[in-house]
């Protein structure tokens, strides 16, 4: 069954009409791509390092929640953006900073002007922002045919943000350092686990508040992490009360909007809760449609942001479910 088909319905209508875009021997002047979610199954900090990062291990997932991406050959040499959200349409929009990076990497005078639809919430804990960044310096590569390497990628995904690096690949994977250091594992998912239901309180939270709201007892020696990749890549179970988030005590106690979301859902019927990220979204897992369409409805009639989604693998690639 296809998640939310209006959505999907205008996508794939736009897509249509710029079929020849996506031709790889050419270069068009259209061009269309997804740019996906995560969530984080699990968050380790371990401790603060020199360079006031701090030390963190998280097995990340992307999940079929996406913004679209529409690249268009700019008359000017210059990069332009327009975006469904106003207040994202400014300079220090990571999709306009990856595709600068980009043309000055290359030292191109070639224009961009970039269209950018925006389902994923804003600063939500579920990457969207670090999503689109790397789906533009995948897509200017992939369109403009350009000579950079994966690893010429990879650092500029890293200059770009902490979780930018991890979206050049998506899927399932280990991410360490800073989130820099990424190991990707196979795409074993618990068959437990297979819907998700995320609820966005309507709060903006601080990132910077939230990890100086670490207390000693919230940190790890990364062990939450490492055991979820032993169970995901031995298809070992995998229960959700294994998971873990370092910065989830300090947001509920912080911001009592978030504690009252988490107990909507429970009350909704979810029987597990985790924050993504430093939040605010949390997220609930369910093993069939039905329960969590049932507990997403009841949300939603609540007047709570809810969204119904599943965890996706890369292109080309499928999830295993155990």
């Amino acid at each position: 069954m296809e998640l939310d088909k209006t959505r999907r319905a205008v996508h794939n209508a736009r897509m249509s009409q710029i079929q020849h875009a996506t031709q790889p021997t050419t270069i068009s002047p259209l061009y269309a791509v997804p740019s996906y979610a995560k969530i984080n199954l699990t968050l380790d900090v371990l401790g603060k390092r020199p360079d006031g990062y701090h030390e963190l291990a998280t097995v990340m997932q992307t999940i079929d929640l996406y913004d679209t991406i529409y690249l268009i050959a700019g008359d000017e040499d210059r990069v332009s953006m327009v975006c469904n959200r106003a207040e994202l349409c400014n300079t220090d929009n990571l999709v306009v900073k990856a595709a600068q990076m980009v043309r000055q990497q290359l030292h191109l005078t070639r224009g961009i002007h970039i269209e950018l639809l925006k389902r994923i919430p804003v600063a939500a804990g579920l990457g969207g922002g670090s999503s689109d960044a790397a789906t533009v310096l995948l897509a200017l590569r992939d369109w403009w045919q350009l000579p950079l390497s994966d690893q010429q990628l990879w650092e500029m995904a890293s200059a770009l943000g902490s979780d930018v690096p991890f979206f050049l690949q998506g899927g399932l994977t280990l991410c360490e350092g800073r989130g820099e250091r990424l190991m990707q594992l196979k795409h074993n998912w618990p068959a437990t686990m297979r819907w998700l239901v995320l609820l966005k309180p309507a709060i903006s939270i601080s990132t910077a508040q939230v990890f100086r709201a670490l207390q000693p007892q919230d940190y790890t020696n990364g062990s939450w992490s490492h055991a979820a990749q032993a169970a995901l890549e031995t298809e070992s179970t995998l229960q959700p009360q294994n998971l873990y988030n370092s910065l989830e005590r300090g947001v509920l106690e912080q911001y009592a909007e978030v504690a009252q979301a988490r107990s909507a859902l429970l009350d909704a019927g979810a029987d597990n809760v985790r924050l993504s990220g430093s939040g605010p979204t949390l997220f609930s897992t369910f093993a069939d449609l039905t329960t969590a369409s049932r507990v997403q409805q009841h949300l939603q009639t609540q007047g709570y942001e809810v969204y119904l989604t599943r965890p996706i693998a890369p292109a080309g690639q499928s999830i295993h479910f155990f």
